[in-house]
């Protein structure tokens, strides 16, 4: 059985993305910090990491960029989930008795125009949604609410008094998948990259042009500082193709504009399904 590392506890968003990707039959293995999940991927307590990387509302996780340059992982996938966040209490709570809403920063993000509605309430970030829930069952925290799936109330018994509170109801967080080896054999259309860049004017429009060139779709591009060199940054970039060689002639001239050019993965996209997601 596949052991899958994901940032929380059982119900937390990342434990539906990794049900989502690998199906049931596997084991996760939960981590109260994104440190903690590339330590765990990395000293063989599991064989994959799942990893949010970005959302629709809230942005990029910055810190997670970070990360994937210093364990040097690979990306072999990615998954999008459609976030519902809900305010759940114990049950008897009314909405009038709330006095600390509770939740991981990004969840709070995604539902800051409700959660700002709330009159006298604090909001507390804490490492996951799904804890804040259980925390509040466990504690029987009379007059603290969780921000959390639905799944998270069902689990811990919590009643919802607010359903689908995001701001923006295409609310999808991306997760990538995560491995120390590449996968073999596999679809690729996406890649994931990051390089430096020289101080000479037009340096990045240089790269835009080069994959204009090569029919290459720049799907994402983040840049991350440089920790001890102000003002630098690391450029991650996304990117998809239809033809593998296209891709692999922007590559090849790109490494000849830009400065440590790495590649952390190569993988099949994944899909946003606005449709059938409601």
């Amino acid at each position: 059985m596949k052991k899958i590392a994901i940032q929380g506890i059982e119900s937390s968003f990342h434990e539906e993305a990794a049900y989502k990707y690998f199906g049931n039959n596997i084991e996760t293995v939960k981590c109260l910090s994104f440190q903690d999940l590339c330590d765990s991927l990395k000293n063989g307590n599991s064989d994959y990491a799942v990893m949010a990387i970005e959302n629709s509302i809230a942005g990029s996780l910055l810190q997670n960029y970070t990360l994937l340059q210093e364990y040097n992982f690979n990306i072999i996938g990615e998954i999008f989930l459609r976030i519902k966040m809900n305010l759940m209490v114990l049950p008897g709570t009314k909405i009038d008795d709330i006095k600390i809403a509770q939740s991981h920063p990004i969840a709070i993000r995604q539902c800051s125009k409700f959660l700002t509605g709330l009159k006298d309430v604090l909001l507390e970030e804490k490492e996951d949604t799904a804890i804040c829930a259980k925390n509040i069952a466990e504690k029987k925290l009379s007059n603290v609410a969780a921000v959390a799936s639905e799944s998270a109330a069902e689990i811990f018994g919590l009643e919802i008094l607010a359903k689908s509170i995001e701001t923006n109801k295409k609310n999808f967080t991306r997760f990538i998948i995560l491995s120390k080896t590449p996968e073999k054999d596999v679809l690729k259309n996406k890649a994931t990259l990051f390089f430096q860049l020289p101080h000479d004017p037009g340096a990045l429009a240089k790269i835009l042009n080069i994959l204009a060139a090569y029919s290459i779709n720049l799907t994402k591009i983040q840049s991350v500082p440089i920790v001890g060199k102000p003002y630098e940054y690391n450029f991650h970039v996304d990117m998809i193709w239809e033809t593998y060689s296209n891709y692999q002639k922007a590559i090849e001239t790109i490494k000849g504009i830009s400065v440590n050019l790495q590649i952390l993965g190569e993988y099949k996209k994944g899909i946003v399904d606005f449709k059938n997601e409601k």
